[in-house]
C-alpha cells in the first residue's frame, strides 16, 4: 500500500490559548487512534516551527556544512505531520480530512514515490 504525509505549516495554525491547543491535541489524538485501529498510522507528531529549527547543512566539496544560519527564505514552517499506509488517495484523503476538522486549520496531502525509478522518471532532467 502506498504511504502518505498529511502536513501543516505552522503559518496556517492561528493563534490558539493553552485550553484550546489542549482541546486540539486531545481531539487529533482521537483521530490518530481511530487510524491506529484502522491499521493505517505510521507516525505522527507535530509542534514544530521555526524556532525549532537546529540548523542548515550544505555539501561542500563532498563534505557537510552545518551553520546555525541563514536558513531557507520561507515564511512557511512545517508545523507538524501525520505519515499513513493506506490503499489509495481517497483514503489518504478521508484522513487527511478528519485531522483537518479535528484540528480546524488545513492540512496537505503527499503520497511518497513507490520507489526510486518513480522519483527518477519524476525529477531527472533529460539529456540532449
Amino acid at each position: 500500500m502506498p504511504k502518505y504525509l498529511i502536513a501543516f505549516n505552522d503559518e496556517w495554525v492561528p493563534e490558539h490559548t493553552a485550553d484550546e491547543l489542549r482541546s486540539k491535541s486531545e481531539a487529533s489524538q482521537a483521530v490518530l487512534d481511530d487510524m491506529r485501529a484502522a491499521g493505517v498510522f505510521l507516525y505522527a507528531d507535530g509542534g514544530i516551527d521555526a524556532s525549532t529549527a537546529i540548523c542548515s547543512v550544505v555539501s561542500r566539496d563532498g563534505q557537510p556544512v552545518f551553520t546555525d544560519g541563514p536558513f531557507v527564505e520561507t515564511k512557511e514552517h512545517l508545523g507538524g505531520f501525520t505519515v499513513v499506509d493506506v490503499a489509495d488517495d481517497a483514503a489518504a484523503r478521508y484522513w487527511a480530512g478528519r485531522l483537518a476538522v479535528a484540528l480546524d486549520w488545513p492540512q496537505e496531502v503527499h503520497r511518497f514515490p513507490s520507489d526510486l525509478a518513480e522519483i527518477v522518471d519524476r525529477h531527472a532532467s533529460e539529456t540532449v
